[in-house]
């Protein structure tokens, strides 16, 4: 069989109906515009995907539980503790359930915000924990969950570092990702003040 090969013009000309050469030129640059937005919209739509670390894209590891797929999560307390220290960076301690419809809720947004991937990923080093620990500092006002926590390289618990609620001081909503951040900023700024 021959090869058949089309032009863009022959492709776009319409078939069935019948235009004048000066619609038909007109209605040849409508497509051709159509198609220039679709290309547009295509290229920033790739600009607003996930974050993706520096040093490329990561296999997702099962110990982010769906917080944050390219983060790199420590396995234990412990571990985060001493990562926390041997990088002199903070530890950001998140308490969560996997069936609690509030931490399903803030790890929606949670692992959909740049900003907040990508600092968590430069700045700190990060644990979430389906289980309380051994350590009661960590549960300054109580066992409750969604629970975010700092921790400094000192392996002071930042207490003072809190969300809104006066009844569940570490707690953070969906629409707290922001307070959040602001939170991160401040654990980062008292860790260089500190040290």
């Amino acid at each position: 069989m021959g090869q058949v090969s089309y032009t863009l013009q022959q492709i776009l000309k319409p078939r069935f109906v019948r235009f004048s050469p000066d619609q038909s030129e007109t209605v040849y640059r409508m497509i051709k515009a159509a198609l220039s937005v679709l290309l547009v919209l295509a290229a920033l739509s790739s600009t607003f995907a996930k974050y993706i670390p520096k040093t490329g894209k990561r296999i997702p590891q099962t110990l982010s539980r769906g917080w944050g797929d390219q983060l790199i999560w420590a396995q234990t307390y412990e571990e985060g503790l001493y990562w926390s220290r041997s990088r002199n960076k903070p530890l950001m301690v998140l308490f969560h359930l996997e069936d609690c419809p509030h931490s399903l809720a803030l790890k929606k947004v949670f692992s959909e915000d740049n900003e907040l991937q990508r600092t968590l990923d430069e700045d700190f080093v990060v644990l979430n924990l389906v289980y309380e620990t051994t350590d009661k500092h960590l549960s300054p006002d109580g066992q409750y969950v969604p629970r975010i926590l700092f921790v400094d390289p000192t392996m002071t618990v930042r207490a003072d570092i809190n969300g809104r609620y006066s009844n569940r001081m570490y707690a953070y909503e969906p629409s707290d990702i922001k307070l959040l951040l602001s939170n991160m900023q401040k654990a980062k700024k008292l860790l260089k003040s500190e040290l």
